[in-house]
């Protein structure tokens, strides 16, 4: 018999930690009991926590509920008088108040090294452009909300004259196999191997957010996700071993769409819940990766960062098919991660990348500009103090209700024609001209990546307004 969070509220049940271990456990240990008894046992276990404490069903909660650990896992924490110093990359272009997001940051207990990328502006969190290196725990809000939002980008074996010759077929193709928005999916159905992990069966948040998985594979969000075609033009000796000339390529952006979401809400209140920070800074609450709840929430970021990848799988091998084209190399990396690195020899950190790409040593990786100006293919450097990183886009240069202001629909239609770019959806928050410069951005990362190849988007597709 199963319990909803607003009858664990009605008895008395206030943190999201208690709430989600009353749901575990009941959900594992209670099936055959009625609703009446079990909440008549969790009302006592609220009142009577010790008397449980060598309970084999509710030790777990009556120990989370017992004086002495409410204590213990109350205890505040406070902020570094300073932050810690910090690369960044093309300062000027940046605004005050992403440094000022991280600035604090850099000033928990828990950082050990950060560095700004050139795209930075201010995000929820880390700064979009944030990236941050901390000690044996997780920040699930430094990850985000969505959760393995990446670039997928895959070369085809054809001519860039085939975007001419088959533009009808391929806007077909694109509102016929991509699916955008917050809710639902594709209209037909997907399969994936991610669909059948085991991780979905391993806590009761996970089982309840499978059918959404079903439901929503292969289709992409909102704001600035894109699905779009267009011509790249590879260098020499590049890093995908293709030879250089002039390809069709199709370049994807997106994440972990609903499960995502979820996953990032539970476990940030759940942070918030057993790590106390000054208010300014409680975004930033984290679980340590010695804890269940730490472990519970890596193996669901893990989870929803390979369910982004499958995302992308099904959208490129849809159109691939629908177009009858044939791929040639594929690159792909996530942004809003997290990832275990050495960040110096012997010292194993979390690095988080919040809007920026991973640029290890000889690692391909895509950075795009917006849909009427050039993206690029690259090459990282790894260099340490960037913490092997960099930019994941242009980054913007106004918000998003202030390009709303700013521009019109009928202006946004025109810039994009004289660019010859084709929009199916799309917004005019997302007008080129409320972004950087990409290619000055590009400039001032040039000790971070080695370009290899330009793509120039063609035929877009995204969200309506």
């Amino acid at each position: 018999m199963g319990i909803r969070l607003k009858d664990l509220s009605k008895l008395g049940y206030r943190d999201n930690v208690a709430r989600s271990l009353a749901v575990a456990l009941v959900g594992k240990y209670c099936k055959h009991e009625t609703k009446e008894q079990i909440l008549a046992a969790l009302g006592d276990i609220l009142k009577n926590p010790e008397v449980y404490k060598n309970s084999e069903i509710w030790s777990k909660l009556a120990e989370h509920l017992s004086p002495v650990f409410i204590e213990k896992r109350l205890t505040p924490y406070d902020l570094l008088d300073e932050p810690l110093g910090y690369k960044t990359y093309g300062s000027k272009y940046i605004e005050t108040l992403a440094k000022q997001q991280m600035n604090l940051a850099m000033r928990l207990p828990i950082t050990l090294a950060g560095a700004l990328m050139p795209d930075a502006h201010a995000g929820y969190g880390l700064p979009i452009g944030g990236v941050l290196a901390t000690d044996h725990a997780v920040i699930p809000y430094a990850v985000g909300v969505d959760i393995g939002c990446r670039m997928n980008l895959t070369l085809f074996d054809a001519g860039e004259d085939f975007l001419k010759r088959y533009s009808h077929h391929i806007k077909e193709a694109l509102k016929e196999f991509t699916h955008f928005g917050m809710d639902g999916g594709l209209s037909f159905a997907q399969e994936h191997e991610v669909l059948d992990r085991e991780e979905f069966r391993m806590t009761e948040l996970l089982r309840g957010l499978h059918g959404k998985a079903v439901r929503q594979l292969g289709s992409s969000g909102g704001g600035n996700h894109f699905v779009e075609f267009g011509k790249m033009s590879l260098q020499a000796g590049n890093v995908l071993g293709v030879p250089e000339g002039n390809y069709v390529a199709l370049l994807s952006h997106s994440g972990s769409r609903g499960l995502g979401a979820a996953i990032a809400k539970h476990y940030s209140m759940l942070a918030r819940d057993l790590c106390r920070l000054p208010r300014e800074a409680q975004h930033f609450a984290w679980l340590g990766l010695d804890t269940e709840e730490g472990q519970e929430y890596w193996l669901s970021m893990n989870l929803a960062g390979d369910y982004a990848r499958a995302c992308h799988e099904r959208i490129h091998l849809n159109l691939s098919k629908a177009l009858g084209l044939k791929p040639l190399a594929n690159v792909n990396n996530h942004h809003n991660f997290a990832w275990k690195e050495e960040i110096a020899p012997g010292q194993t950190a979390i690095v988080y990348r919040k809007g920026a790409t991973p640029a290890q040593k000889g690692q391909p990786g895509l950075i795009p500009g917006s849909m009427a100006t050039p993206g690029y293919l690259v090459c990282g450097k790894g260099i340490s103090e960037a913490l092997c990183s960099a930019s994941h886009g242009a980054g913007r240069a106004m918000s998003r209700q202030k390009a709303k202001d700013n521009f019109t629909r009928s202006a946004l239609r025109k810039y994009l024609s004289q660019a010859g770019v084709t929009l199916i959806g799309g917004s005019v928050e997302e007008m080129p001209l409320a972004y950087k410069d990409i290619d000055r951005v590009m400039k001032t990362q040039e000790e971070l990546v080695e370009v290899q190849g330009t793509f120039m988007p063609c035929i877009v597709r995204m969200n309506k307004e």
